[in-house]
């Protein structure tokens, strides 16, 4: 499938400082010289931000990376997983439409959003609220007909429940995800068949809807306030972030890790003269036996 830009372009894009921040962090991942691997998570945090993946946008991040603007252009287009045209703000629905999906009903979902958002996919709805769009396969078969609504899944899905979702999120409203129909998980509609003793003994709600729960706002565009910024990957010598689980900042040393680096350096330093006594002492123990084989071998 060809994918093109949207032919209506923002004059141009910027990282906010939190975003900028996270995107500097996300390319130390890769050695000197090869930041622009990291270009799909890049793009991707561009497109959380502006909910979309404008001309300037993929520029700004080839730009970022130090590299040119078509291999940046390749992989926006390439991947479906980045918006190219303008999104909802609220929300934009992705209807599963492969086999499975399609067999339970699918195809009646999408026509709700056709006559709720836009008669066609990516288009915003009037009110600029919603886009939806079908999507291949999200792997969640167990519980067709789904679709994906922010960062979660909405799955044992009917029309009047989409209907009832849509409505929901138009108030402002984050309806919890995960099935819709009662069922705790993916175990089959009539009950389950095996591990019968635990039903009951766990949580109210699997761990995934648990989880969209307890944040609160899965539906958000993440814009850098959510969490700290790791790098675990750096030493402590490159980054603040300590292996242990402190927080910091890469190119500041934290005071707590410099015992940890010396002492380390100490011990390699230790190896390496010990590995060269034994083989100073191993050279002089062969000269001093050398002259008695010489002896043995002239007589």
């Amino acid at each position: 499938m060809l994918r093109r830009l949207h032919p209506e372009q923002p004059a141009s894009f910027e990282f906010t400082p939190a975003n900028l921040e996270w995107a500097k962090a996300q390319m130390t991942k890769y050695p000197e010289g090869r930041q622009q691997s990291a270009i799909i998570p890049v793009l991707w945090r561009a497109q959380e931000q502006e909910g979309w993946l404008s001309r300037p946008a993929i520029e700004y991040c080839a730009s970022l990376l130090g590299m040119a603007y078509i291999r940046a252009l390749e992989v926006a287009t390439f991947y479906f997983m980045f918006q190219l045209q303008p999104v909802g703000s609220v929300a934009n629905i992705q209807i599963c439409g492969t086999t499975t999906c399609m067999i339970c009903g699918a195809e009646d979902l999408i026509e709700v959003c056709k006559r709720r958002i836009a008669p066609t996919p990516h288009t915003v709805s009037a009110d600029g609220k919603f886009s939806w769009e079908e999507v291949e396969c999200l792997g969640a078969c167990a519980n067709a007909p789904m679709a994906q609504i922010g960062k979660d899944y909405y799955e044992d899905l009917t029309p009047q429940k989409l209907e009832a979702l849509i409505d929901a999120f138009s108030a402002g409203q984050v309806p919890l995800p995960g099935p819709q129909n009662g069922r705790y998980a993916s175990e089959p509609l009539t009950g389950l068949t095996s591990l019968t003793g635990l039903k009951g003994s766990g949580e109210d709600l699997n761990v995934s809807a648990q989880r969209a729960r307890d944040l609160g706002e899965t539906v958000r565009r993440i814009d850098g306030t959510e969490a700290p910024i790791l790098t675990k990957w750096l030493r402590p010598s490159q980054s603040a972030d300590q292996q242990e689980g402190q927080d910091g900042r890469p190119g500041q040393e934290p005071a707590a890790a410099k015992p940890v680096v010396e002492a380390a350096a100490v011990a390699d330093a230790g190896k390496v003269v010990s590995a060269g006594d034994k083989e100073r002492a191993a050279d002089a123990e062969g000269s001093s036996v050398a002259p008695e084989n010489d002896k043995e071998d002239k007589g």
